[in-house]
């Protein structure tokens, strides 16, 4: 699992313009700034985005910057270093409280500084995969012509340029590059190191001598918004000119839609939406400053999840509260992410996301955690005999007429589980999952209400239903 650190990019490029010539400040006084320096980082980028309007000759810092930042050279590479290092560290942290790490960061300007694209471009201009426009809007540029190609017909522009007039790199141009380094077809590797503080490692130019192998993949999942399908599908143009038509075929793009806020959402965390659109979900824009800030979203679930559980259990010690709402408030932000299908824009609302008793992530943990109760309980009150005792032979050998159609259900479902999660990893839709879950806590609660355990008399029926209720536990433990 990778994470792709941009750091010569346009939106590093217009912090490192807002820092030095919109606020003047030096490498040191950045430094200093103190956290959370992201979200610093958001406001200047906003201000930066407004000010390239009043006066668009300003861009020209931007393309001077961008320069800076590929060379690696000069106080503006510097800016962009420390900017890019103090980002990456604060999203591996918000990254964190989600619950989810990578193995490896590569850095694009190690892609730069190793001469990954120059070996990329040589080879694809001895294919003749790209040409330099003599005329034209493209004039100086080196493209790649795709007109002909059956996933670009009926394009007006069908010409992607891979290295603009002025020598710099777009974004197709490296990403070629590193898509043949991630199938080990470019003939080089980057240097690793291991970022200790972070637990993982990074991509460098010089390195450990010792490090697990990355790269040389036999599939390749780019996980990127579905705003990059065109470029994605260049991506894969470009492995085909180069006769790599088998990688091509293996490189596949994970599209997914973009997050939203709901009304009430938006209006909560107070954006106001434009008079008469009250309705509508909220798009947000970083280049004009309006979107949520994970770790803010984050800490308002918490509060609103130990605000829920306080009212359920007054007797929680505050630890424990506090590690409960962590749980939930993470949990609601997972499953709101894949519950809907990629294909779709998710709007975002809070309440919904918190439901226990709707879709939500945590009305599965509290499915899960009702199921595991019966077994706490029954130890506690020394009632329904050994644990051990409820074996799938012992379940197996009650009589038939035991079972009801809702507990048989409930089984059904948990047997399914396997077969939804194969057919999720090949087809890459994670929703089917969620709503396997969902389907599975359903089932288990309908049961829950129609057949007690805990003061059920007859062994059988109480061995038959924590049978089924602990294969639901099994199986929704898997899944979530």
């Amino acid at each position: 699992v990778q994470n792709y650190i941009d750091d010569t990019g346009v939106q590093v490029a217009d912090v490192v313009v807002g820092f030095v010539d919109l606020e003047h400040l030096s490498v040191a006084e950045v430094a200093a700034i103190r956290e959370p320096f992201d979200y610093r980082c958001w406001d200047v980028y906003a201000k930066v985005g407004k000010w390239y309007e009043e006066d668009p000759e300003r861009q020209k810092l931007r393309r001077e910057t961008l320069h800076g930042l590929e060379s690696g050279v000069g106080e503006r590479a510097e800016m962009g270093r420390l900017v890019a290092r103090r980002i990456v560290g604060r999203h591996l942290a918000t990254m964190g409280r989600l619950g989810i790490g990578y193995d490896l960061l590569t850095h694009e300007s190690d892609i730069l500084g190793l001469d990954f694209f120059s070996v990329a471009f040589e080879l694809l201009k001895a294919t003749g995969a790209v040409v330099l426009e003599a005329e034209g809007k493209n004039a100086g540029c080196w493209v790649m012509p795709l007109e002909g190609t059956p996933e670009f017909a009926g394009l007006e522009d069908p010409d992607k340029v891979i290295v603009r007039s002025d020598g710099t790199v777009t974004y197709v141009g490296k990403d070629i590059a590193y898509q043949l380094w991630k199938f080990g077809l470019l003939g080089k590797d980057f240097a690793y190191r291991y970022w200790r503080e972070a637990g993982l490692w990074v991509t460098a130019r010089e390195g450990a001598e010792d490090h697990p192998a990355f790269g040389r993949g036999a599939n390749v999942i780019n996980v990127i918004d579905a705003r990059q399908s065109y470029l994605q599908k260049i991506v894969r143009a470009g492995l085909s000119a180069l006769g790599h038509h088998d990688a091509a075929a293996r490189s596949v793009h994970f599209a997914y839609e973009m997050v939203t806020l709901s009304p009430a959402t938006a209006k909560a965390l107070g954006y106001l939406a434009a008079e008469g659109d009250e309705g509508r979900a909220m798009e947000m824009s970083g280049r004009k400053g309006i979107g949520v800030k994970a770790d803010d979203l984050l800490d308002r679930l918490e509060e609103k999840a130990r605000e829920e559980i306080a009212s359920r259990n007054r007797e929680l010690g505050h630890e424990e509260l506090h590690r409960l709402a962590k749980e939930i408030a993470v949990a609601a932000v997972r499953f709101f992410m894949v519950k809907t299908g990629t294909t779709r824009v998710i709007a975002f609302d809070l309440d919904e996301a918190l439901n226990f008793e709707g879709e939500s992530g945590p009305y599965l943990q509290y499915s899960l955690v009702r199921a595991r109760n019966i077994e706490r309980k029954l130890a506690v009150l020394g009632a329904g005999g050994a644990s051990d005792a409820v074996t799938p032979e012992a379940v197996a050998a009650l009589p038939a007429e035991l079972w009801s159609d809702d507990l048989w259900d409930l089984v059904h479902a948990a047997a399914l589980v396997e077969e939804t999660v194969e057919r999720a990893t090949s087809s890459l839709e994670l929703s089917l999952i969620a709503r396997q879950a969902l389907e599975l806590a359903q089932r288990f609660n309908t049961a829950y209400h129609h057949h007690p355990v805990l003061h059920e008399e007859d062994a059988a029926l109480r061995m038959l239903r924590r049978g089924a209720f602990r294969n639901f536990a099994k199986a929704a433990g898997a899944l979530c």
